[in-house]
């Protein structure tokens, strides 16, 4: 059975009317040295009876030390990862800016066979990337989460990426 995770894709509008969006970098010493391919939408996994908003908005919450914000999500649909794992993706307009971030943590084995069990935050660092740049560093399954963000965007009828009026997602 295939493992579910439900995650948020935020957006904003730059200064020159083009979208951003909040993506975070993956911890740990798998990532540590990876840009490119190297970052993820906050999420997480949830149980089959959970609503996947509501686990979307918990994993937000828990990656980055900070709540969700108040926003209208739209759901932008099911993909599935090249692990077989399905991710259902939120997004939502937001000018998230917190403070800090304070991700939760995972134990691992580091060096790997050293019998050492240390803990390393989920989410090292995360920030706001213009489409382009993001196309580089969100790892390639979730590569489609991003597009249907932009087509969702590109339907709401606007010019050069930016809506006349911002879409209610």
């Amino acid at each position: 059975m295939a493992v579910h995770s439900a995650g948020i894709m935020l957006y904003r509008w730059s200064t020159t009317g083009q979208p951003e969006v909040w993506i975070a970098h993956m911890g740990g010493p798998f990532w540590a040295r990876k840009d490119a391919r190297g970052w993820s939408i906050p999420k997480g996994e949830f149980p089959e009876d959970e609503d996947p908003l509501t686990a979307a908005l918990r994993e937000f919450a828990e990656e980055m030390g900070a709540p969700a914000p108040d926003a209208d999500y739209r759901e932008l649909g099911t993909f599935r990862q090249p692990s077989g794992k399905i991710i259902t993706a939120f997004a939502a307009e937001a000018d998230f800016q917190p403070d800090q971030i304070l991700s939760n943590t995972f134990p691992l084995e580091w060096p790997k066979g050293s019998g050492v069990i240390q803990d390393f935050p989920e989410i090292d660092h995360a920030a706001w990337f213009p489409e382009t740049d993001a196309r580089v560093k969100l790892v390639k399954g979730q590569l489609p989460i991003l597009d249907a963000l932009l087509r969702v965007l590109g339907e709401s009828g606007g010019r050069k990426g930016r809506p006349v009026d911002p879409p209610a997602l």
